[in-house]
């Protein structure tokens, strides 16, 4: 892993720094004038070649040719934690992540990991032998197979029997199932960071390259494409991986939103403990008669009195639907450990369990909060009431402490995990 490269900085997320002896370039000034870094990471030239830093809920690199700006996860122990996060939410293999000490080279940053987690899997692949499927292929035949086409023959080769426009299925491994992994192997190969993760890149490359020749084209749209079944069900890893990688850490509709520069791999926390938490509740109630649903659009409860048709929807990040009613659940990847609930995630959480919730006894309807915090953390209570103090709804918030639950993920009981957040969910 070569030494070369911007000075490396570094703050948590959430956090705001000053950093001496940094000035931007006047390439650096207009990548962020584009504004594609705001959300992420603002950056502001002060006075006497300072910068000032603040970072949002995003963690990874931003590469700039002044420096390179570091974000770190601020409930989480490092970068690895947040692979732990990213495979388990999307339903990784049953096999443990590799040990930062297989990267050399000092410590490695969340895209060195991808990396490599983009070869382990295409080596998986590769020693359990790629997918093939069949394809449909036009193409000039000198005999018919499959089936003749009549407007391209008559179009093309009007007058020519020696040559006939054929479609036919063909049975072949160059399909978008590979053609994603040869695009992140090939990448990989290109800007890894360590030599050993970029020899091992190349050997795969070359032959997933020579399963799959065609290029991908738009990664998100192939990766949109994909429907999981019993053929290929062994890729999602892979294509989490791989996904991550090729989309500079931002996967549309799983883990972050919008377009990303090339001079950043940021991984967006708010999205991904979203994942993570659903994926918990899911393997919690399985096996409990309560049904959890994610992201439902819900048309009814919003309704315009005047035109007789719906005028807005509730769309909370979970509902849970059971014999003991239904109740919301709104997850949230903020600093409520250390603060109180804001007003704008209090409204949000009153409307949804006045318009959604529903309690069997007949109580007054909840809705339920999820958020990251320290272990030993005490979750608000908040009751909305009438000016007559009677209480139309309560408001929970659950701490999640992501340390400890990563670490019993990785236990022998990692089934406990999701079944106490379950039971804290649900009350």
């Amino acid at each position: 892993m070569g030494s070369d490269g911007p000075v490396p900085f570094e703050l948590t997320e959430y956090a705001t720094r000053v950093f001496d002896g940094v000035r931007l370039t006047d390439s650096d000034r207009r990548l962020l004038d584009e504004g594609s870094l705001d959300a992420r990471l603002r950056l502001r030239q002060l006075r006497g070649g300072r910068l000032e830093v603040t970072a949002a809920q995003y963690v990874g690199t931003v590469r700039l040719e002044a420096a390179e700006f570091r974000v770190v996860p601020k409930y989480l122990g490092g970068e690895l934690d947040v692979l732990r996060m990213l495979d388990h939410a999307g339903g990784g293999v049953p096999a443990p992540l590799p040990a930062v000490q297989t990267l050399t080279g000092g410590r490695p940053h969340l895209r060195d990991l991808v990396c490599l987690m983009v070869v382990e899997h295409g080596e998986r692949l590769l020693r359990h032998g790629v997918m093939r499927d069949y394809v449909t292929v036009e193409d000039d035949l000198r005999v018919v197979r499959g089936r003749l086409l009549p407007d391209r023959q008559l179009l093309r080769h009007h007058g020519r029997p020696d040559v006939l426009a054929c479609r036919f299925e063909e049975h072949e491994a160059d399909v978008v199932e590979n053609r994603l992994c040869a695009a992140a192997l090939a990448l990989t190969a290109r800007t890894a960071r360590d030599d050993g993760v970029r020899a091992r890149a190349r050997r795969a490359a070359g032959l997933f390259a020579g399963h799959a020749p065609t290029p991908v084209g738009d990664v998100r749209a192939a990766l949109a494409s994909l429907a999981y079944h019993r053929h290929n069900e062994h890729y999602r890893s892979a294509h989490v991986w791989a996904g991550l990688l090729l989309t500079g850490g931002g996967v549309d509709g799983l883990f972050a939103a919008g377009p990303l520069v090339s001079h950043a791999f940021m991984v967006d926390m708010n999205a991904l403990f979203e994942s993570f938490v659903t994926r918990l509740l899911k393997d919690g109630a399985a096996g409990s008669g309560t049904r959890v649903e994610s992201q439902t659009s819900h048309a009814s409860v919003l309704f315009d009195e005047r035109r007789r048709r719906g005028y807005g929807t509730a769309r909370p990040d979970l509902l849970l639907s059971g014999r003991g009613g239904r109740l919301p659940v709104d997850v949230k990847y903020k600093l409520y450990g250390e603060r109180k609930l804001a007003p704008q995630d209090l409204y949000q959480a009153s409307f949804y369990a006045q318009a959604l919730g529903l309690r069997a006894d007949g109580g007054p309807p909840e809705c339920v909060l999820v958020h990251p915090a320290p272990a030993g953390t005490e979750g608000a209570r908040v009751a909305v009431r009438t000016l007559e103090e009677a209480v139309t709804a309560r408001i929970r918030a659950v701490p999640l402490d992501l340390r400890a639950a990563l670490a019993d993920l990785g236990g022998p009981d990692p089934r406990a995990v999701p079944a106490r957040l379950f039971r804290e969910v649900t009350g």
